[in-house]
């Protein structure tokens, strides 16, 4: 028997935009959207929103020209930015979606958690659905029903498991469709990014099963922006950008070059960046960063004050309520902390004269030393406007935290806290 999982061939998905969440069960449904399409192009070319062909024709590239090999048995980390391909590439391999060029073959049964419920029908009960794919995924039905009570029992939905799946939270929706996906014994098990909707409770024991499944010889297919977990659960990396692949191999080597491209992405000028999202109405033209004094800096000191500015495009009339949140990452990639304008503390302060700028001040910086980086999104008028990936990075240096030094050691943890000791007295 052949050792190859995955076998992708120039592999490539075309989108039209505007029609990319569009799907048609009827034959009637094509035939008025394939009416529709040339008379839509002409509208935007009449009304100047089109310029030229390549507007005129309205497509993207989602995946172009991806090729690899996974051998059975492997766990490979499936890495890259937002939009970069990773979902559609799991959507072909899970054969939802078909490819515009090239092809994948796949050896041996696949299952998969890629959306929240997906291949889950809503009016039919969580039993049922059980049943449904484990029928999709080719099993009979006495290998489904000696795996019914693990399934049940892991996803702690013993009391709804014969209510209609419509009525779940989204949270009861994941933990049945992952304990559905991983127990029905498929060969290759492709996990999307999903697993961020479950409590973390639960997201550790589907890491659990993960490395079962994995320790069993199946192939894993895991999808995540948590450099930690990947690193911790995989062995092997992919790192998609722009839908080709970048990198291939070892998963540290994988994860090293994915970071260093995001390093790059900081050195360009804020407001050139076209790898951002939202509605555009506002956008994010650069961050400054300041300790004590009032020059930029790229350092600063753990227990020491911070501040950090973030300046805005003009803003819209009319346009009010505007936010910012921005996240804070280490050098693995792993998320270390958040902070969001919207929460509101009793020191918050309005200032007209400050411009269209948003300014978080930290009193007490509590970072270990290391380097970091931070994404950044602005919301407004309840839609996000922006959202803007490594849009700074900075270093923490040796610092002391309430006169307690915090050095830069090999002990694990990115955060240092003000605590105090009670110790015997010596004798």
């Amino acid at each position: 028997m052949s050792e190859t999982a995955i076998r992708v061939e120039h592999l490539g998905k075309q989108y039209h935009i505007g029609a990319i969440q569009q799907s048609h069960d009827r034959l009637g449904e094509q035939l008025v959207e394939l009416a529709a399409a040339p008379l839509r192009r002409a509208r935007k070319l009449l009304q100047g929103q089109a310029t030229g062909a390549a507007e005129l024709d309205e497509t993207i590239w989602a995946l172009r020209d991806v090729s690899f090999e996974i051998q059975r048995g492997e766990v490979v980390g499936i890495i890259g930015r937002n939009g970069a391909g990773k979902s559609t590439l799991l959507k072909i391999l899970s054969r939802i979606t078909e490819p515009t060029e090239g092809y994948a073959e796949i050896y041996g049964r696949v299952g998969s958690l890629l959306e929240v419920g997906t291949g889950f029908h809503p009016e039919l009960t969580g039993r049922e659905n059980i049943f449904l794919n484990g029928a999709i995924l080719g099993m009979k039905r006495g290998e489904i029903e000696s795996k019914f009570d693990e399934i049940v029992q892991f996803a702690e939905i013993e009391k709804f498991i014969d209510t209609p799946v419509k009525h779940y939270s989204s949270g009861m929706y994941v933990r049945l469709a992952f304990s559905v996906a991983a127990h029905l014994e498929p060969e290759i098990l492709l996990v999307d990014e999903v697993l961020a909707v479950g409590d973390v409770a639960f997201q550790r024991k589907c890491l659990g099963k993960m490395e079962n499944v994995a320790s069993q010889g199946r192939t894993v297919l895991f999808v995540s922006h948590n450099m930690g977990l990947v690193q911790t659960l995989c062995t092997h990396g992919i790192f998609l950008d722009g839908g080709t692949v970048v990198k291939e191999g070892a998963i540290g080597d994988t994860i090293d070059t994915y970071l260093g491209t995001l390093e790059n992405l900081s050195l360009q000028d804020l407001s050139q960046r076209t790898d951002r999202r939202g509605k555009g109405q506002v956008k994010l033209v650069g961050v400054n960063v300041f300790s004590n004094g009032d020059s930029t800096v790229t350092t600063l000191a753990s227990g020491r004050p911070a501040r950090f500015e973030f300046l805005l495009s003009d803003l819209p009339t009319g346009m009010s309520d505007v936010h910012i949140y921005f996240v804070v990452y280490d050098q693995q990639g792993q998320s270390i902390t958040h902070f969001r304008s919207i929460t509101h503390g009793p020191e918050d302060l309005r200032d007209a004269t400050v411009g269209p700028q948003v300014i978080c001040e930290i009193p007490e910086l509590l970072l270990r030393p290391g380097r970091y980086r931070i994404n950044v999104g602005i919301r407004a008028n309840g839609e996000l406007q922006d959202h803007v990936d490594a849009a700074a990075f900075f270093n923490v240096e040796e610092g002391h935290v309430r006169g307690r030094p915090v050095p830069r050691d090999s002990w694990p943890g990115r955060v240092s806290l003000p605590h105090r000791w009670i110790l015997p007295m010596s004798k």
